[in-house]
C-alpha cells in the first residue's frame, strides 16, 4: 500500500491514525463538548459490534432515547447537531478513554464498551479497508495483518484501546459488554444492558428485540435504509452495506496461517498479560 493512498483518506491525529471523515479541528475540539448528564457513549474499536449493539439499544420500546451518529463524525458543527436532540442522546463513538470529551468524565455519563476477540476483529477490519472507499486499499491479509499488528490502522492499536477502557473497568458509569457473549446469550446480556441504563424491558420485549436484531434481519434492513445521513453509526462510513458482512464468531481461523496464529498469540499475552478482558476472551476462543 503506497503511503500517498494512506495520507489521502487518513491522517495523523496525536499519533493515532483517523479517517479524513474526521476533521483535525472536530478532534482537537472534543474537549468543547458539553456532555448532558443522561448520556450514553456506546464505545468500541471499530469493527467490534457497535451497529448491532446500537441497533438493540434503538429497539427498546419506549426508551425515549435517540441515536445519534458518531461524536468523530464530521467537522465542528457536530456539537450544534448534537445540541439540537431533546431525547436521551446515545452517541457512538471508537475514540479511545484519553481522547473521550473530559465533560463525560466528569457527568460521569454512561458508558458501554464492546469487546471482541481481536483476531475476528482483525478479519473484519480488513476486509472493511478493502470495501469502504474511506480507508486506505490493502491488497493481502499478510499485508493487513502486520498494519493490525502494530496498531498502523484507523482508531491505532487494538491493544492500547481496549487496554485505555479496561483501566476503569470499575467505575460504576461504565459496563464492559462482549460481542461474543451477546451472540451466546442475547436475553442476558441485553438486561444486563437495559439494567445499566435504568430501562425496564420483560421478556416478552426482550424476545421481539432478538428477533428484531437478528443479524440477517438488520442486513436486510441496511439495504432497504442505505446512505440514510440520520443513521450514520460508524465515523468511518455512511453506507449501511458495508456495515454488516457475516457476523460471525471465529471466522478468522479462515485467514490467520498457523505462524500469524503463533505471532499474534505471543503479542497478545505480552499486552495482554495483566488483562482481566484478555481472560475473560479466552472463554470464547
Amino acid at each position: 500500500m503506497s503511503s500517498q493512498n494512506q495520507l489521502s483518506v487518513l491522517h495523523n491525529f496525536k499519533g493515532i491514525l483517523f479517517s479524513t471523515m474526521s476533521s483535525k479541528e472536530l478532534l482537537n475540539s472534543l474537549d468543547s463538548f458539553d456532555a448532558r448528564e443522561d448520556d450514553v457513549f456506546l464505545v468500541s474499536y471499530p469493527k467490534s459490534g457497535t451497529h448491532w449493539v446500537a441497533e438493540v439499544i434503538e429497539n427498546i420500546p419506549n426508551a425515549g432515547i435517540t441515536l445519534t451518529s458518531p461524536i468523530e463524525f464530521g467537522d465542528i458543527s457536530k456539537f450544534e447537531e448534537l445540541k439540537a436532540y431533546s431525547k436521551r442522546r446515545v452517541i457512538p463513538t471508537h475514540l479511545n478513554y484519553d481522547m473521550l470529551p473530559v465533560n463525560v468524565k466528569q457527568k460521569q455519563c454512561k458508558i458501554i464498551y464492546i469487546v471482541r476477540n481481536p483476531k475476528d476483529t482483525a478479519v473484519s477490519l480488513f476486509h472493511y479497508y478493502r470495501d469502504n472507499p474511506n480507508l486506505p486499499c490493502v491488497e493481502t491479509w499478510a499485508a493487513f495483518f502486520e498494519l493490525f499488528l502494530r496498531g498502523d490502522v484507523v482508531y491505532g492499536s487494538w491493544f492500547d484501546h481496549i487496554l485505555s477502557w479496561e483501566e476503569h473497568k470499575n467505575d460504576k458509569d461504565i459496563l464492559i459488554i462482549f460481542y461474543e457473549e451477546l451472540k451466546k446469550d442475547f436475553a442476558k446480556s441485553l438486561k444486563k444492558i437495559t439494567t445499566f441504563l435504568d430501562i425496564n424491558v420483560n421478556d416478552n420485549e426482550i424476545n421481539k428485540i432478538a428477533s428484531k436484531t437478528s443479524f440477517s434481519e438488520m442486513k436486510n434492513n441496511a439495504v432497504k435504509e442505505n446512505f440514510d445521513p440520520n443513521h450514520t453509526i460508524c465515523a468511518l462510513t455512511a453506507d449501511r452495506n458495508l456495515v454488516f458482512r457475516k457476523g460471525v464468531v471465529g471466522d478468522w481461523i479462515n485467514y490467520f496461517t498457523s505462524k500469524q496464529k503463533r505471532v499474534f498469540d505471543e503479542l497478545f499475552t505480552e499486552k495482554m498479560k495483566h488483562s482481566e478482558v484478555a481472560r475473560h476472551l479466552k472463554e470464547f476462543s
